[in-house]
Parts: structure tokens; C-alpha cells; sequence
């Protein structure tokens, strides 16, 4: 035989050697993953044994028709007290809690967000609040903690009032079409507009900016992005993610939302190294959100990194402005649907800014019934429908039953708003439920979430809300759109997957 042949089938035989030896290495990786796949969710199986649920597929998991997870878990609540498990597929599922016993023990913990499910929303909004666990996250919200004072609140109702202005100035204009009107990206630039003047110290109006409008479209392409990722047993791996057109539309989304935070940090930079601007900074009997961090000190002495900063700009932007919306949009729907309580609201209101009053902090705490709407309206719709916990410990509720750590608790705060055995006839709405002398649970109602890590901004969003609804009411009626019913969707806020649509009578 040639040495040219002899050379030929050497390489022959060393490349079938490498063929075997890497599927010996593949057989026994899937062999591997088949064990890790049995054994995890065995140990589910017996984690939940104390905790029926309806049959499931032992791969696919609880089959949930698209868009329909609200009502499956809503058709839960009776039949399941307290809790009830959700297989999202084989080897990953977590106990849905809608019990304000359940609630009330696991929020009183210090248990780490499941990072299973926030890992998702990491290279979006970074490691900032929302996401950060133990010391590192006490840390932050005490450093933070001054920005949301009342004495920096206060000022901020005028800049609400503004923003609010500009927003119906727009509506009067196209109210005259007599269309219905889609509200969520309006009110979504009118509180981005206003996050951005009271947290960021930005001047101009961007309610008319194409770019604002960009940033917009960004977070609600994140926000489908996110939810359809979780619920994909295919695009867990990033590496296979990143490969897919979701990936590299989450990509570019990212980008475009960094882009914006990234712009904002980079001009309040620049005006502190303005002498003049840094001593009125300095003047300041308390700092606004962005000049805390910039200033920020850690307890060993260090600055925010940017990536740090960052990270809270980005969670505080969206969280700022995204479930303020969500809140806002809902409690017009909401009051468009019942018109005997949007005109018992507006004249609560007539009386208290009838005369050319401005709306000023004061004012808010007289809105009493109007204030009992808003709460009805984030009990029915509530802005952020869920949060997710690992727990870190066992645990033992007071009925008995118990989890062992590592299980993924869901705070479901939907599910418990219309749990029947907590709110009779959840369906209807019934602003009395929160009259001044009603009595409830103390973990009935959490549309803020609860405990400590409840959400900082809450003052800020209830103070929005409720301007809204008073300057809104003083110069429309709101009718529903019979044509363009909401259809539920819960997302890291509770959206209408066709929209918020609303039919805007000018008052005279």
C-alpha cells in the first residue's frame, strides 16, 4: 500500500474514533441531563405532594392556552385553597400562593427573588432594586429611601398637574374625531414624561419626542419579550436565545432602552461638572433620585459603579413609569365602565377644584372617595400581577402544609384580589369595600406588593393616579368602547393585549 493510502485511512480511523468518542460524550451527557431531569422533578413531585392541582402532562406541564393564564389560575382559586402548584413544563413548576395567610409568611421573609425567572429581566433593567438580593439590596433601599420623603413629593404634584395638561391637551384635540381612543401610550409618555422631570431633573416636554415614543415601544417589546421567554422551554440557554429572532429583538430592545437611560445619566453628569449646578445640587435641603446616586456613598466608602448606576436608572425608569400606567389606564377603564362612580368622583372633585383651585398634596388626602375607586379599580386590575421568591429556607404555613428550600413561591396578587374567600363577589366593583371603617386582612389587598421589599415608589404612583383621574374627570365624560373589550394579559404589568380603548365626551 501507497504511503498517500496509507496516510488516507489513518485519518479515516482517527476521525471515526473522534465520531465515537463524541457520541459516547453526547449519549452520555443527554443520559446525564435525562437523570437530572427525573430526579428534579421527583423531588417537585414530593415537594407539592401536600398541594393538589388539576393533571398535568409530565413534559409539557399544565397546558395553558395562550393569553388565558389569568382566568387558569382564577379557576384555581376555588377549587385549590390557598395555593396549587404550576408545571410550566417537566422539570421547572412553582406553587401559586393567592392566600393572605400564605402572603402575609412569605413576605414577612427575606427570601431572594427566584432567579430562575428574574434572570430574564437582568440584561434589560440590570441589577438594581428590583433585582438585588440580601445585604447589597438593604443597602440600595436605604440609600435610596430619601428620594421618596414626602417633602421631595410634594413638589411633584405640580409637575403631575403639567404633565397631566399636556396629555389632555392632546386628548381635546383628538376627542373631536369621535373615535375611541387607544389610552395606554399616551398616558405611558405622560408618565415617562413626568418620571423624568421629577426623578432625572429633565426641563423639556417629551410627550411630542419620536425618540420617547421609541423608548416606549422598546419596554412593551421587552415586556412580551420577557413573559413568552419564561414560558419557553426552548429558549431558556441564552447561547440558543441569542440565535433565535425573539433574542435578537430583545437585543436591539435592550439597546434602545439603555440608549435612553445611558443619555440621561451622561447630561446630569454633565451638568454637575458645571461649579454653579453643583453648589444648587449641593443647596438642596434633599436630593432628587438621580442626584442620591450620583452622590451615593457604600458603606466602605465607594461610589455607585456605572454599571450600579445604571442598573437603578434603568429598573427605576421602567418601574417608574411602566406600572404607573398600567395603574392609570385601568382606573379610567375602570371608571368609564361604572359611570354612577365616575360621576360620584367627579363631583368630589368639582367641589375640591371647582372654584380654579390647584391640585396640591393637601387636596389628594380630601379626594376620599375618589381614593376609594382608585383602590377598587388596582384591586380588580392590579398593575403588577405577580413576584416570584426561591426560598432560601423551609417553610410552614398556618394551615400546616409545608415546602422545602429551593422550591419557587409566586405571590399571585391577582389571583388573591379575586379570591372569593377573601373579596365576595371579586367581579363586581365596590368602592365601599375601602371605606374609611371597613376592616380586612392586612395582606388582602397588595397591589404596592408587602414587607419590606414592597414598592418604594408607591406614594409617588398613588399621588399620580389620583391626579390623574381628578384632571381627567374635570374635562371628560369617559365611555367604553363596545367594540374594543380589554383582553387580559398579565406581563411584568397587567396590559390588554388589544389595547385600552375609551370613547372621550368633552364636558362643557
Amino acid at each position: 500500500m501507497s504511503d498517500s493510502a496509507l496516510s488516507h485511512t489513518r485519518l479515516l480511523g482517527s476521525l471515526f474514533g473522534l465520531l465515537q468518542v463524541a457520541s459516547l460524550l453526547s449519549l452520555l451527557l443527554l443520559l446525564f441531563k435525562a437523570l437530572q431531569f427525573y430526579l428534579q422533578r421527583q423531588w417537585l413531585l414530593k415537594a407539592f405532594q401536600q398541594f393538589p392541582s388539576p393533571p398535568s402532562h409530565w413534559f409539557f406541564g399544565h397546558k395553558v392556552k395562550n393569553d388565558q393564564e389569568l382566568q387558569e389560575i382564577l379557576s384555581r382559586v376555588e377549587k385549590f385553597p390557598s395555593a396549587c402548584p404550576l408545571w410550566l413544563w417537566g422539570s421547572k413548576a412553582r406553587l401559586v400562593v393567592y392566600d393572605p395567610d400564605y402572603m402575609k409568611v412569605i413576605l414577612g421573609r427575606s427570601d431572594p427573588k427566584a432567579h430562575g425567572t428574574y434572570k430574564f429581566v437582568a440584561p434589560w433593567i440590570g441589577y438594581g432594586l428590583l433585582l438585588l438580593n440580601g445585604q447589597t439590596w438593604f443597602q440600595h433601599r436605604r440609600m435610596l429611601t430619601p428620594a421618596f420623603h414626602y417633602d421631595i413629593l410634594k413638589p411633584y404634584v405640580g409637575i403631575m398637574v403639567d404633565s397631566i395638561q399636556v396629555m389632555l391637551d392632546q386628548w381635546e384635540k383628538l376627542s373631536i374625531q369621535d373615535n375611541s381612543l387607544e389610552i395606554f401610550e399616551h398616558i405611558s409618555l405622560m408618565t415617562l414624561d413626568t418620571i423624568m422631570k421629577c426623578a432625572f431633573g429633565q426641563q423639556e416636554c417629551i410627550q411630542v419626542n419620536r425618540k420617547s415614543k421609541a423608548y416606549i415601544q422598546a419596554i412593551r417589546d421587552l415586556n412580551n419579550l420577557v413573559f413568552a421567554r419564561m414560558r419557553n422551554v426552548f429558549h431558556q440557554n441564552d447561547v440558543i436565545y441569542s440565535l433565535t429572532s425573539n433574542g435578537r429583538t430583545y437585543h436591539h430592545a435592550c439597546q434602545l432602552a439603555h440608549e435612553h437611560t445611558d443619555k440621561v445619566i451622561n447630561q446630569r453628569k454633565a451638568q454637575l461638572q458645571d461649579e454653579g449646578e453643583l453648589e444648587k445640587v449641593k443647596m438642596k435641603r434633599r436630593l432628587d433620585f438621580l442626584d442620591i446616586l450620583l452622590f451615593a456613598k457604600m458603606e466602605d466608602g465607594s461610589s455607585l459603579s456605572d454599571k450600579d448606576l445604571r442598573a437603578e436608572v434603568d429598573t427605576f425608569m421602567f418601574e417608574g413609569h411602566d406600572t404607573t400606567a398600567s395603574g392609570i389606564s385601568w382606573i379610567l377603564y375602570t371608571l368609564a365602565t361604572h359611570p354612577e362612580h365616575q360621576q360620584k368622583c367627579r363631583e368630589e372633585v368639582q367641589s375640591l377644584l371647582g372654584n380654579g383651585a390647584s391640585v396640591t398634596w393637601e387636596i389628594l388626602d380630601k379626594m376620599a372617595y375618589t381614593t376609594m375607586c382608585v383602590k377598587e379599580a388596582l384591586r380588580l386590575y392590579t398593575p403588577v400581577p405577580l413576584v416570584s421568591r426561591e426560598l432560601s429556607k423551609p417553610v410552614t404555613f398556618p394551615d400546616g402544609r409545608s415546602l422545602p428550600k429551593g422550591v419557587i413561591v409566586t405571590l399571585s396578587f391577582y389571583s388573591l384580589h379575586h379570591n372569593p374567600k377573601v373579596w365576595p363577589n371579586p367581579e363586581v366593583f365596590d368602592p365601599f369595600r375601602f371605606a374609611p371603617d371597613s376592616s380586612r386582612h392586612s395582606h388582602s389587598f397588595l397591589p404596592f406588593s408587602g414587607g419590606s421589599r414592597n414598592c418604594i415608589g408607591k406614594q409617588f404612583a398613588m399621588n399620580e393616579m389620583k391626579v390623574a383621574v381628578a384632571l381627567t374627570l374635570l374635562r371628560f365624560e369617559l365611555l367604553p368602547d363596545p367594540t374594543r373589550v380589554p383582553i387580559l394579559i398579565p406581563r411584568l404589568v397587567l396590559k390588554s393585549k388589544n389595547g385600552i380603548h375609551l370613547r372621550l365626551r368633552k364636558l362643557s
